[in-house]
């Protein structure tokens, strides 16, 4: 069942609220196992921005073994039945839609448009044939993939110090020298997180929040770069690692007053990511989309 936005973002809020204050950010994930990314099962695409923090904390509170999901007519296509009794998960579709009154031709003005719709666990599904997990990747090495992906950026990364930060004046990120890290996985969760921030300069994906947020724009800026870095080293199957934890309360008290706030720091986050990783934004149907 369809439920209103307006409701549907603090149903949204409330989840990633409670799940905060429960110790368990639902950014925070085990991904150097197995690729348990949430993705369509009848399209094999994978959920993006807050539809993937959403569809990883439902398979986590119901336990699901699979990371797979349907909207109820994919699963009609393919011949099976939402089991009796069980409940889907709303997730968001977004799309921009273009005005009509622009005063020139060549002014063009979009607003988003936001709906939600649900989609079921694989789980939840009778008499399901397509399979419900993703085909397992070519080998490879988590580290070389982020590696390849700091190189790539083209951000000037300078090694030495105690601290890990981003210095937007000179547009430089420094780190401490690698083996100053735990292991190869702090070392790099902490440079994607850099490497996050690094994409808000203006050159890049010009993120200005203070219009936004005020006074808890720096908070949010930790926030996005928490949420991008997470999409990063889920690609790259490197755990996921709270960063900043003493912004936990920031995090808490902006949520808390703007249910809004964490749709938009997950597209931003994602916006991002999509830049470092080189995609290409290519639109999608509703059914293409879930």
């Amino acid at each position: 069942m369809e439920i209103p936005m307006k409701d549907f973002y603090q149903d949204v809020t409330n989840r990633i609220v409670a799940a905060i204050e429960a110790g368990t950010p639902p950014w925070v994930k085990p991904w150097s196992v197995s690729d348990q990314r949430p993705r369509n099962a009848a399209t094999n695409r994978l959920y993006r921005g807050i539809n993937a923090l959403l569809l990883g904390l439902e398979a986590q509170a119901r336990g699901y073994a699979s990371s797979t999901w349907l909207t109820f007519r994919q699963a009609a296509a393919f011949n099976a039945q939402v089991r009796g009794g069980e409940h889907g998960t709303n997730i968001v579709f977004y799309k921009l839609h273009e005005l009509r009154e622009a005063t020139t031709k060549s002014e063009k003005r979009f607003i988003p448009l936001l709906r939600s719709f649900t989609v079921f666990n694989v789980a939840q599904i009778d008499g399901l044939s397509v399979p419900t997990e993703p085909p397992k990747p070519a080998a490879w090495d988590p580290q070389l993939e982020a590696e390849l992906l700091l190189s790539s950026s083209g951000a000037e990364i300078h090694h030495g110090g105690e601290q890990a930060y981003y210095h937007p004046a000179k547009d430089v990120i420094h780190l401490p020298v690698k083996h100053a890290f735990k292991d190869r996985g702090a070392y790099y969760s902490t440079a994607l997180h850099e490497l996050l921030h690094y994409t808000g300069h203006p050159k890049r994906c010009n993120r200005d929040l203070k219009g936004r947020f005020g006074d808890a724009s720096y908070a949010v800026e930790e926030l996005i770069a928490e949420l991008g870095s997470a999409f990063l080293c889920a690609h790259c199957r490197i755990d996921g690692r709270l960063q900043h934890a003493a912004y936990l309360h920031s995090w808490l008290q902006v949520l808390k007053s703007d249910k809004r706030a964490i749709f938009t720091a997950s597209a931003k986050a994602q916006q991002a990511a999509d830049l470092l990783l080189g995609s290409v934004e290519i639109e999608q149907t509703e059914e293409e989309a879930a």
